[in-house]
C-alpha cells in the first residue's frame, strides 16, 4: 500500500478506471455474443438490427477509451463481413 497521498489517489483512480473499462468491454462482449446468436439462428433482418447495436457499443467503448479506434474498425468489419455472408 502506498504511503505519499498522491500514490494512494492514483491506486482509487485505476480501480474505479478499472471496473469501468470492465463494465464497458462486458456490455461490449454481449452485444456482439447477440448478434452472433441471431447469425446461429440465421435470422437475417435480426442479425442486421443486432449488428447495429453490437457498432454503436464498439464505437462507445472507443469514444471511452477501453478499445483503440484501429481495433475498433476490425472488429466492426469482421462482423460486417459475416452478416454479408448470411445475406449472400
Amino acid at each position: 500500500m502506498p504511503n505519499i497521498k498522491s500514490a494512494v489517489k492514483r491506486v482509487d483512480v485505476t480501480q474505479k478506471r478499472t471496473i469501468r473499462n470492465a463494465r464497458i468491454k462486458s456490455a461490449l462482449r454481449t452485444t456482439i455474443k447477440r448478434f452472433e446468436e441471431s447469425m446461429k439462428a440465421s435470422d437475417q433482418e435480426q442479425a442486421g438490427l443486432k449488428l447495429r447495436k453490437a457498432v454503436v457499443a464498439i464505437d462507445k467503448a472507443v469514444t471511452k477509451g477501453v478499445l483503440h479506434k484501429n481495433t475498433a474498425s476490425r472488429k466492426k468489419s469482421r462482423l460486417t463481413k459475416r452478416l454479408n455472408k448470411l445475406t449472400v
